[in-house]
């Protein structure tokens, strides 16, 4: 990801940032104290400031993320978008198995909605004090 910052001479504060990403600033700092996020230079102030790099690469980590990648998985992606070890038929193996999650996790939640519509249904929502759905749910 190369860094237009140093030609343009373009930086911005951490809250630019973090408006520009859609990335908490809580969040951002978490991410420079994991490594996910290098540490940005400081002004003689000392206060952070960052280029495009950081720009892409946060974005970067959001996008993954929302995409319900874990930190590790990031790394891993992060690391092939840096030129690292791993290689893109790992990083497709890696992707493969999180579509396998992500389908467990929907069938998941479509047994979980089964489950609560027929709780639902056998609850006619009156003042009675018996009441089928915490009956069910205590059961």
């Amino acid at each position: 990801m190369q860094d237009i910052t140093a030609s343009t001479g373009r930086t911005v504060a951490i809250g630019v940032l973090s408006k520009r990403t859609g990335v908490k600033i809580e969040t951002i700092r978490y991410y420079e104290r994991i490594g996910i996020m290098p540490n940005p230079p400081r002004t003689e102030g000392g206060q952070r400031i960052y280029g495009e790099t950081h720009m892409k690469r946060l974005t970067f980590v959001r996008r993954s993320r929302e995409l319900g990648f874990s930190l590790d998985d990031v790394r891993a992606l992060l690391s092939l978008a840096d030129g690292g070890e791993f290689t893109c038929g790992e990083v497709k193996e890696m992707t493969v198995a999180h579509i396998g999650d992500i389908r467990r996790k929907i069938a998941d939640l479509r047994r979980m909605e089964r489950v609560l519509k027929e709780m639902a249904s056998k609850c006619d929502g009156g003042d009675v004090p018996d009441c089928p759905i915490l009956e069910t749910l205590s059961s």
